[in-house]
Protein backbone atom coordinates (compact mmCIF):
# COMPACT_ATOMS: atom_id res chain seq x y z
CA UNK A 1 0.00 0.00 0.00
CA UNK A 2 1.73 3.84 -0.82
CA UNK A 3 2.13 5.73 1.99
CA UNK A 4 0.51 8.84 1.93
CA UNK A 5 3.09 11.60 1.16
CA UNK A 6 2.98 14.45 4.22
CA UNK A 7 4.25 18.12 3.93
CA UNK A 8 5.80 20.55 6.09
CA UNK A 9 3.50 23.59 4.91
CA UNK A 10 0.23 22.96 3.13
CA UNK A 11 1.47 25.15 0.29
CA UNK A 12 3.20 22.87 -0.94
CA UNK A 13 0.26 20.17 -1.18
CA UNK A 14 -1.10 19.91 -4.15
CA UNK A 15 -4.62 19.10 -2.93
CA UNK A 16 -4.73 22.02 -0.99
CA UNK A 17 -6.02 25.03 -2.81
CA UNK A 18 -4.79 28.11 -0.88
CA UNK A 19 -6.42 30.70 -2.82
CA UNK A 20 -9.91 30.46 -0.98
CA UNK A 21 -8.21 30.42 2.04
CA UNK A 22 -6.32 33.47 1.41
CA UNK A 23 -9.48 35.22 -0.08
CA UNK A 24 -11.47 34.50 2.79
CA UNK A 25 -8.82 36.57 5.16
CA UNK A 26 -8.23 39.32 2.91
CA UNK A 27 -11.66 40.17 2.87
CA UNK A 28 -12.49 40.17 6.27
CA UNK A 29 -9.17 41.74 7.48
CA UNK A 30 -9.76 44.65 4.67
CA UNK A 31 -12.85 45.55 5.95
CA UNK A 32 -11.85 45.67 9.41
CA UNK A 33 -9.17 47.49 9.21
CA UNK A 34 -10.77 49.83 7.02
CA UNK A 35 -13.05 50.65 10.15
CA UNK A 36 -9.75 51.90 11.56
CA UNK A 37 -10.08 55.09 9.73
CA UNK A 38 -13.48 55.02 7.74
CA UNK A 39 -15.10 56.54 11.16
CA UNK A 40 -12.49 59.46 11.64
CA UNK A 41 -14.18 61.84 9.33
CA UNK A 42 -17.37 61.48 10.58
CA UNK A 43 -16.66 61.99 14.20
CA UNK A 44 -17.36 65.94 13.70
CA UNK A 45 -21.00 64.71 12.33
CA UNK A 46 -21.62 61.69 15.22
CA UNK A 47 -20.96 65.13 17.83
CA UNK A 48 -23.44 67.29 15.75
CA UNK A 49 -26.14 63.67 15.76
CA UNK A 50 -25.87 62.67 19.41
CA UNK A 51 -24.81 66.15 20.81
CA UNK A 52 -21.86 65.02 22.36
CA UNK A 53 -18.50 66.54 23.24
CA UNK A 54 -15.33 66.31 21.27
CA UNK A 55 -13.62 64.58 24.47
CA UNK A 56 -16.92 62.26 24.48
CA UNK A 57 -16.73 60.94 20.51
CA UNK A 58 -13.30 60.40 20.93
CA UNK A 59 -13.93 57.56 22.66
CA UNK A 60 -14.75 56.00 19.34
CA UNK A 61 -11.35 56.18 18.56
CA UNK A 62 -9.95 55.65 22.13
CA UNK A 63 -12.14 52.92 22.88
CA UNK A 64 -11.34 51.38 19.80
CA UNK A 65 -7.64 51.06 20.32
CA UNK A 66 -8.09 50.40 24.04
CA UNK A 67 -10.07 46.76 22.89
CA UNK A 68 -7.11 45.87 20.40
CA UNK A 69 -4.52 46.74 23.62
CA UNK A 70 -6.45 44.30 25.64
CA UNK A 71 -7.82 41.53 23.38
CA UNK A 72 -4.15 41.06 20.70
CA UNK A 73 -2.09 39.64 23.48
CA UNK A 74 -4.74 37.32 23.90
CA UNK A 75 -4.69 35.96 20.97
CA UNK A 76 -2.09 33.81 21.03
CA UNK A 77 -4.06 31.62 23.64
CA UNK A 78 -6.91 31.51 21.28
CA UNK A 79 -4.90 30.47 18.65
CA UNK A 80 -4.40 27.38 20.47
CA UNK A 81 -7.45 26.71 22.08
CA UNK A 82 -9.59 26.90 18.51
CA UNK A 83 -9.21 26.03 15.43
CA UNK A 84 -8.18 28.55 12.39
CA UNK A 85 -12.50 28.29 11.17
CA UNK A 86 -13.94 28.72 14.81
CA UNK A 87 -11.67 31.66 15.49
CA UNK A 88 -12.73 33.20 11.93
CA UNK A 89 -15.59 33.03 12.02
CA UNK A 90 -16.30 34.08 15.39
CA UNK A 91 -14.55 36.86 15.19
CA UNK A 92 -15.98 38.19 11.87
CA UNK A 93 -19.61 36.95 13.26
CA UNK A 94 -18.56 39.57 16.13
CA UNK A 95 -17.08 42.07 13.77
CA UNK A 96 -20.79 41.78 11.69
CA UNK A 97 -22.74 42.19 15.12
CA UNK A 98 -20.93 45.39 16.07
CA UNK A 99 -21.16 46.92 12.46
CA UNK A 100 -24.79 46.06 12.34
CA UNK A 101 -25.65 47.93 16.01
CA UNK A 102 -23.49 51.09 15.36
CA UNK A 103 -26.08 51.04 11.93
CA UNK A 104 -29.21 51.00 13.47
CA UNK A 105 -27.80 52.84 16.91
CA UNK A 106 -30.19 54.93 18.04
CA UNK A 107 -27.58 56.60 20.77
CA UNK A 108 -24.54 57.21 21.98
CA UNK A 109 -23.82 54.36 24.09
CA UNK A 110 -25.64 52.19 21.74
CA UNK A 111 -23.01 53.20 18.60
CA UNK A 112 -19.98 53.30 20.95
CA UNK A 113 -21.00 49.98 22.25
CA UNK A 114 -21.52 48.27 18.68
CA UNK A 115 -17.99 50.31 17.86
CA UNK A 116 -15.87 48.55 20.81
CA UNK A 117 -17.67 45.02 19.27
CA UNK A 118 -16.01 46.14 16.07
CA UNK A 119 -12.59 46.45 17.54
CA UNK A 120 -13.10 43.00 19.64
CA UNK A 121 -13.24 41.89 16.23
CA UNK A 122 -10.33 43.32 14.21
CA UNK A 123 -8.41 42.84 17.46
CA UNK A 124 -8.54 39.56 17.33
CA UNK A 125 -8.52 38.71 13.11
CA UNK A 126 -5.25 40.28 12.35
CA UNK A 127 -3.26 37.90 14.51
CA UNK A 128 -5.30 34.61 12.60
CA UNK A 129 -4.28 35.87 9.18
CA UNK A 130 -0.77 36.39 10.20
CA UNK A 131 -0.52 33.09 11.90
CA UNK A 132 -2.68 31.48 9.26
CA UNK A 133 -0.03 32.35 6.41
CA UNK A 134 2.77 31.24 8.16
CA UNK A 135 1.95 28.04 9.06
CA UNK A 136 0.24 27.76 5.07
CA UNK A 137 3.47 29.06 3.53
CA UNK A 138 7.30 27.84 3.63
CA UNK A 139 9.84 30.93 4.59
CA UNK A 140 11.11 31.20 1.40
CA UNK A 141 7.40 32.19 -0.16
CA UNK A 142 6.40 34.35 3.17
CA UNK A 143 7.63 37.86 1.40
CA UNK A 144 5.72 37.98 -1.30
CA UNK A 145 2.26 36.37 0.95
CA UNK A 146 3.03 38.97 3.32
CA UNK A 147 3.06 41.50 0.60
CA UNK A 148 -0.44 40.99 -0.39
CA UNK A 149 -0.99 41.51 3.29
CA UNK A 150 0.75 44.57 3.65
CA UNK A 151 -1.17 45.88 0.39
CA UNK A 152 -4.74 45.55 2.64
CA UNK A 153 -3.44 46.73 5.91
CA UNK A 154 -1.98 50.29 4.42
CA UNK A 155 -4.38 50.40 1.65
CA UNK A 156 -7.46 50.25 3.31
CA UNK A 157 -6.61 52.95 5.85
CA UNK A 158 -5.29 55.07 3.37
CA UNK A 159 -8.75 55.16 1.15
CA UNK A 160 -10.44 55.34 4.27
CA UNK A 161 -10.88 59.07 4.94
CA UNK A 162 -11.48 59.79 1.35
CA UNK A 163 -13.98 57.11 0.97
CA UNK A 164 -15.72 58.38 4.53
CA UNK A 165 -15.82 62.15 2.84
CA UNK A 166 -18.02 60.61 0.06
CA UNK A 167 -20.28 58.48 1.83
CA UNK A 168 -21.14 60.77 4.83
CA UNK A 169 -21.91 63.92 2.27
CA UNK A 170 -24.11 61.62 0.08
CA UNK A 171 -25.71 59.40 2.12
CA UNK A 172 -25.54 60.03 5.80
CA UNK A 173 -22.78 58.32 8.64
CA UNK A 174 -25.00 55.23 9.01
CA UNK A 175 -24.16 54.10 5.12
CA UNK A 176 -20.22 53.72 7.19
CA UNK A 177 -21.66 50.65 8.63
CA UNK A 178 -24.22 49.92 6.41
CA UNK A 179 -22.20 49.04 3.26
CA UNK A 180 -19.80 46.88 5.38
CA UNK A 181 -22.43 44.74 5.87
CA UNK A 182 -22.96 42.63 2.97
CA UNK A 183 -18.74 42.56 2.64
CA UNK A 184 -19.04 41.06 6.36
CA UNK A 185 -21.66 38.41 5.42
CA UNK A 186 -20.31 37.67 2.22
CA UNK A 187 -16.65 36.92 4.31
CA UNK A 188 -18.25 35.01 6.65
CA UNK A 189 -20.21 32.23 4.10
CA UNK A 190 -17.17 32.33 1.40
CA UNK A 191 -14.80 31.45 4.70
CA UNK A 192 -17.60 28.85 6.17
CA UNK A 193 -17.51 27.00 2.63
CA UNK A 194 -13.71 27.14 1.76
CA UNK A 195 -11.85 27.79 5.13
CA UNK A 196 -9.43 24.93 6.44
CA UNK A 197 -8.04 24.46 9.92
CA UNK A 198 -4.49 24.93 10.15
CA UNK A 199 -2.16 24.30 12.82
CA UNK A 200 -2.54 22.22 16.23
CA UNK A 201 -5.02 22.41 18.62
CA UNK A 202 -3.04 22.18 22.03
CA UNK A 203 -5.70 23.72 23.74
CA UNK A 204 -3.09 25.66 26.53
CA UNK A 205 -4.01 26.05 30.58
CA UNK A 206 -5.99 29.40 30.88
CA UNK A 207 -4.18 31.25 33.64
CA UNK A 208 -6.45 33.92 34.84
CA UNK A 209 -3.86 35.94 35.88
CA UNK A 210 -1.61 36.30 33.37
CA UNK A 211 -5.29 37.33 31.40
CA UNK A 212 -5.58 39.86 34.21
CA UNK A 213 -2.33 41.38 34.16
CA UNK A 214 -2.29 41.65 30.53
CA UNK A 215 -5.54 43.36 30.59
CA UNK A 216 -4.59 45.62 33.04
CA UNK A 217 -0.90 46.33 31.50
CA UNK A 218 -1.53 46.80 27.77
CA UNK A 219 -4.87 48.37 28.74
CA UNK A 220 -3.54 50.92 30.93
CA UNK A 221 -0.48 51.59 28.60
CA UNK A 222 -3.05 52.84 25.98
CA UNK A 223 -5.69 54.35 27.57
CA UNK A 224 -3.39 56.76 29.84
CA UNK A 225 -1.46 57.33 26.38
CA UNK A 226 -4.56 58.23 24.35
CA UNK A 227 -6.11 60.34 27.06
CA UNK A 228 -2.11 62.33 27.08
CA UNK A 229 -2.50 62.11 23.29
CA UNK A 230 -5.55 64.19 23.10
CA UNK A 231 -3.44 67.22 24.13
CA UNK A 232 -5.66 68.05 26.94
CA UNK A 233 -4.08 67.56 29.94
CA UNK A 234 -0.50 66.22 30.86
CA UNK A 235 1.32 63.31 31.91
CA UNK A 236 1.23 64.07 35.33
CA UNK A 237 -3.28 64.53 35.52
CA UNK A 238 -4.63 61.64 37.10
CA UNK A 239 -6.71 60.51 34.30
CA UNK A 240 -3.27 59.88 32.21
CA UNK A 241 -0.45 59.46 35.10
CA UNK A 242 -2.39 56.55 37.01
CA UNK A 243 -3.33 54.47 34.32
CA UNK A 244 -0.10 54.56 32.96
CA UNK A 245 1.56 53.49 36.48
CA UNK A 246 -1.20 50.69 36.62
CA UNK A 247 0.18 49.51 33.31
CA UNK A 248 3.98 49.52 33.73
CA UNK A 249 3.63 47.98 36.74
CA UNK A 250 1.00 45.13 35.54
CA UNK A 251 3.16 44.61 32.16
CA UNK A 252 6.13 43.93 34.54
CA UNK A 253 4.23 41.48 36.59
CA UNK A 254 3.05 39.72 33.96
CA UNK A 255 6.19 39.51 32.06
CA UNK A 256 8.28 37.67 34.90
CA UNK A 257 4.87 35.53 35.20
CA UNK A 258 4.91 34.30 31.67
CA UNK A 259 9.09 33.50 32.29
CA UNK A 260 7.90 31.59 35.25
CA UNK A 261 5.15 29.55 33.59
CA UNK A 262 5.41 26.11 31.71
CA UNK A 263 2.55 26.84 29.64
CA UNK A 264 2.93 31.24 29.33
CA UNK A 265 -0.11 32.88 27.47
CA UNK A 266 2.44 34.99 25.43
CA UNK A 267 5.91 33.67 25.75
CA UNK A 268 8.36 36.62 25.53
CA UNK A 269 10.74 33.67 24.86
CA UNK A 270 10.49 35.19 21.43
CA UNK A 271 13.11 37.47 22.28
CA UNK A 272 15.83 35.71 21.89
CA UNK A 273 15.38 35.40 18.77
CA UNK A 274 17.15 38.50 17.51
CA UNK A 275 16.06 38.86 14.34
CA UNK A 276 12.46 38.76 15.96
CA UNK A 277 13.95 41.37 18.30
CA UNK A 278 15.33 43.77 15.57
CA UNK A 279 12.41 43.33 13.75
CA UNK A 280 10.29 44.43 16.73
CA UNK A 281 12.67 47.59 17.40
CA UNK A 282 12.36 48.08 13.54
CA UNK A 283 8.45 47.86 13.47
CA UNK A 284 7.88 50.36 17.02
CA UNK A 285 10.22 52.92 14.84
CA UNK A 286 8.08 52.72 11.63
CA UNK A 287 4.48 53.34 13.53
CA UNK A 288 6.47 56.32 15.34
CA UNK A 289 7.66 58.02 11.99
CA UNK A 290 4.01 56.97 10.53
CA UNK A 291 2.02 58.50 13.12
CA UNK A 292 4.50 61.75 13.34
CA UNK A 293 3.60 62.34 9.78
CA UNK A 294 -0.36 61.42 9.67
CA UNK A 295 -0.70 63.22 12.77
CA UNK A 296 1.55 66.62 12.65
CA UNK A 297 1.89 66.66 8.88
CA UNK A 298 -1.98 67.64 8.39
CA UNK A 299 -2.16 70.10 11.32
CA UNK A 300 1.19 71.75 9.67
CA UNK A 301 -0.43 71.86 6.32
CA UNK A 302 -4.21 73.10 7.28
CA UNK A 303 -2.88 75.86 9.81
CA UNK A 304 0.51 77.28 8.57
CA UNK A 305 0.17 76.58 4.80
CA UNK A 306 -3.41 77.55 5.45
CA UNK A 307 -4.88 74.35 3.23
CA UNK A 308 -8.25 73.16 3.81
CA UNK A 309 -8.61 69.34 5.36
CA UNK A 310 -10.08 68.21 1.64
CA UNK A 311 -6.68 69.27 0.18
CA UNK A 312 -4.41 68.32 2.70
CA UNK A 313 -6.45 64.68 2.73
CA UNK A 314 -5.21 64.79 -1.23
CA UNK A 315 -1.74 65.78 -0.38
CA UNK A 316 -1.11 62.36 1.74
CA UNK A 317 -3.58 60.62 -0.53
CA UNK A 318 -0.72 59.47 -3.22
CA UNK A 319 1.89 58.52 -0.73
CA UNK A 320 -0.27 56.46 0.93
CA UNK A 321 -1.68 54.31 -2.00
CA UNK A 322 1.54 53.91 -3.14
CA UNK A 323 2.66 52.44 0.02
CA UNK A 324 -0.04 50.10 -0.36
CA UNK A 325 0.88 49.06 -4.03
CA UNK A 326 3.83 48.61 -3.53
CA UNK A 327 4.07 46.46 -0.62
CA UNK A 328 3.86 43.06 -2.53
CA UNK A 329 6.16 44.54 -4.69
CA UNK A 330 8.70 44.81 -1.76
CA UNK A 331 7.57 41.28 -0.57
CA UNK A 332 8.55 39.72 -4.11
CA UNK A 333 11.90 41.81 -4.08
CA UNK A 334 12.18 39.97 -0.07
CA UNK A 335 12.00 36.21 -1.37
CA UNK A 336 14.62 37.32 -3.75
CA UNK A 337 16.66 39.19 -2.28
CA UNK A 338 16.34 38.63 0.99
CA UNK A 339 15.84 41.89 3.95
CA UNK A 340 19.22 43.57 3.90
CA UNK A 341 19.32 45.11 0.43
CA UNK A 342 15.53 46.11 1.12
CA UNK A 343 16.02 47.70 4.78
CA UNK A 344 18.83 49.20 4.90
CA UNK A 345 18.88 51.68 2.10
CA UNK A 346 15.11 52.29 2.88
CA UNK A 347 15.84 52.73 6.26
CA UNK A 348 18.64 55.44 5.56
CA UNK A 349 16.02 57.28 3.01
CA UNK A 350 13.67 57.34 6.14
CA UNK A 351 15.94 58.92 8.17
CA UNK A 352 16.71 61.72 5.17
CA UNK A 353 12.70 62.13 5.17
CA UNK A 354 12.42 63.11 8.56
CA UNK A 355 15.95 65.42 8.27
CA UNK A 356 14.02 66.88 5.72
CA UNK A 357 10.57 67.31 7.46
CA UNK A 358 12.50 69.11 10.37
CA UNK A 359 13.57 71.97 7.94
CA UNK A 360 9.66 72.98 7.17
CA UNK A 361 8.69 76.22 7.10
CA UNK A 362 5.33 78.77 6.70
CA UNK A 363 6.44 78.77 3.03
CA UNK A 364 7.64 75.15 2.45
CA UNK A 365 6.44 74.25 -1.30
CA UNK A 366 3.23 71.56 -1.82
CA UNK A 367 5.16 70.11 -4.36
CA UNK A 368 8.09 69.62 -1.75
CA UNK A 369 6.00 68.13 0.86
CA UNK A 370 4.11 65.68 -1.62
CA UNK A 371 7.35 64.34 -2.57
CA UNK A 372 9.10 64.27 0.23
CA UNK A 373 5.54 61.87 1.77
CA UNK A 374 5.67 59.90 -0.91
CA UNK A 375 9.49 59.09 -0.29
CA UNK A 376 8.40 58.11 3.16
CA UNK A 377 5.48 55.34 2.26
CA UNK A 378 7.73 53.72 -0.12
CA UNK A 379 10.55 53.88 2.57
CA UNK A 380 7.78 52.02 5.04
CA UNK A 381 6.68 49.97 2.45
CA UNK A 382 10.41 48.57 1.53
CA UNK A 383 10.96 48.29 5.68
CA UNK A 384 7.27 47.38 7.55
CA UNK A 385 6.39 43.91 6.20
CA UNK A 386 10.15 42.67 5.22
CA UNK A 387 11.26 43.36 8.83
CA UNK A 388 8.21 41.62 10.32
CA UNK A 389 8.18 38.66 7.80
CA UNK A 390 12.24 38.04 8.62
CA UNK A 391 11.41 38.45 12.30
CA UNK A 392 8.18 35.68 12.41
CA UNK A 393 10.50 33.75 9.89
CA UNK A 394 13.39 33.42 12.51
CA UNK A 395 10.99 31.49 15.43
CA UNK A 396 10.09 27.97 15.27
CA UNK A 397 6.56 27.18 14.39
CA UNK A 398 5.17 26.33 18.24
CA UNK A 399 6.10 30.21 18.51
CA UNK A 400 4.32 31.78 15.40
CA UNK A 401 0.76 32.76 17.50
CA UNK A 402 3.01 34.49 20.27
CA UNK A 403 5.43 36.50 18.02
CA UNK A 404 2.07 37.73 15.64
CA UNK A 405 0.28 38.17 19.43
CA UNK A 406 3.68 40.52 19.79
CA UNK A 407 3.72 41.82 16.70
CA UNK A 408 0.13 43.11 16.70
CA UNK A 409 -0.09 44.10 20.03
CA UNK A 410 2.64 46.65 19.39
CA UNK A 411 0.51 48.51 16.84
CA UNK A 412 -1.80 49.99 19.09
CA UNK A 413 0.12 50.47 21.83
CA UNK A 414 3.03 52.39 19.64
CA UNK A 415 0.90 54.14 18.24
CA UNK A 416 -0.91 55.64 21.12
CA UNK A 417 2.32 56.41 22.33
CA UNK A 418 3.38 57.98 19.27
CA UNK A 419 0.39 60.17 19.16
CA UNK A 420 0.80 61.28 22.89
CA UNK A 421 4.50 61.75 22.60
CA UNK A 422 4.89 63.22 19.17
CA UNK A 423 1.55 65.97 20.46
CA UNK A 424 3.18 66.94 23.48
CA UNK A 425 6.74 67.58 21.93
CA UNK A 426 4.78 70.04 19.27
CA UNK A 427 2.46 71.53 21.50
CA UNK A 428 4.90 72.75 24.83
CA UNK A 429 7.21 74.04 21.83
CA UNK A 430 4.86 75.92 20.05
CA UNK A 431 3.56 77.26 24.18
CA UNK A 432 7.52 78.01 24.80
CA UNK A 433 7.56 79.87 21.53
CA UNK A 434 4.36 82.50 22.40
CA UNK A 435 5.60 82.71 25.59
CA UNK A 436 8.45 84.54 24.37
CA UNK A 437 7.17 85.87 21.85
CA UNK A 438 6.13 89.79 21.49
CA UNK A 439 3.08 89.80 20.47
CA UNK A 440 1.84 85.84 21.06
CA UNK A 441 -1.75 86.75 19.29
CA UNK A 442 -0.55 87.81 16.23
CA UNK A 443 -1.65 85.40 13.51
CA UNK A 444 2.03 85.22 12.00
CA UNK A 445 3.65 84.84 14.91
CA UNK A 446 0.81 81.51 15.88
CA UNK A 447 1.90 80.20 12.50
CA UNK A 448 5.82 79.95 13.46
CA UNK A 449 5.11 79.22 16.59
CA UNK A 450 3.49 75.93 14.89
CA UNK A 451 6.52 75.49 12.74
CA UNK A 452 8.53 75.36 15.24
CA UNK A 453 6.58 72.30 17.19
CA UNK A 454 6.63 70.88 13.69
CA UNK A 455 10.17 70.89 13.07
CA UNK A 456 10.94 69.74 16.72
CA UNK A 457 8.82 67.02 16.31
CA UNK A 458 10.50 65.78 13.08
CA UNK A 459 13.94 67.00 14.76
CA UNK A 460 13.30 63.50 17.58
CA UNK A 461 11.53 61.49 14.58
CA UNK A 462 14.83 61.89 13.07
CA UNK A 463 16.84 60.70 15.67
CA UNK A 464 14.30 57.60 15.89
CA UNK A 465 14.85 56.88 12.44
CA UNK A 466 19.02 57.57 12.39
CA UNK A 467 18.55 54.62 15.46
CA UNK A 468 16.25 52.80 12.81
CA UNK A 469 19.29 52.41 10.37
CA UNK A 470 21.99 51.72 12.70
CA UNK A 471 19.75 48.49 13.86
CA UNK A 472 18.84 47.92 10.52
CA UNK A 473 22.81 46.87 9.90
CA UNK A 474 22.75 44.08 12.08
CA UNK A 475 19.78 42.76 10.34
CA UNK A 476 20.17 38.96 8.15
CA UNK A 477 17.92 36.67 6.50
CA UNK A 478 16.33 34.71 9.59
CA UNK A 479 15.66 30.99 9.19
CA UNK A 480 14.04 29.09 12.10
CA UNK A 481 16.04 26.77 14.04
CA UNK A 482 13.67 24.19 13.40
CA UNK A 483 14.02 24.40 9.50
CA UNK A 484 17.55 25.09 9.17
CA UNK A 485 18.61 21.79 9.53
CA UNK A 486 16.24 20.36 6.87
CA UNK A 487 17.63 23.15 4.35
CA UNK A 488 21.18 21.97 5.13
CA UNK A 489 20.20 18.98 4.22
CA UNK A 490 18.04 19.35 1.59
CA UNK A 491 21.12 21.52 -0.37
CA UNK A 492 23.41 18.47 0.54
CA UNK A 493 20.57 15.72 -0.91
CA UNK A 494 20.22 18.35 -3.82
Amino acid sequence: MEEKETYEFLADDPNFNVKPVMISLIIGAFFAILNETLLNIALTTLMEKFSVTPATVQWMATGFLLVMGILTPVSALLLQSYTTRQMFLGTMTIFTIGTVICAIAPTFAILLTGRLLQAVGTGLLIPIIFNTFLLIFPPERRGSVMGTIGLVIMFAPAIGPTLSGVIVDNLGWRYLFITVIPFALFSIGFGYKFLRNVGEVTKPKVDILSILFSTLGFGGVVLGFSFAGEGEVGYLAPQVFLPLVIGVVSLIIFVLRQLKLKEPMLDVRVFKYPMFTVAVLLFIIIIMAMFSSEIILPMYMQGPLGLSPQTAGLILLPGALLNGLMSPVMGKLFDKFGPRKLIIPAALVLTGVMFVFSTVKVDTSIVLIVSTYILLMLSISAIMMPAQTNGLNGLPKNLYPHGTAIMNTLQPVSGAIGVSVFISIMTTRQQTYLDNAANPADPSTISQSLVSGVELVYLVAFGFAAAGFLISLFIRKAMPEDRAGQTESKAVND
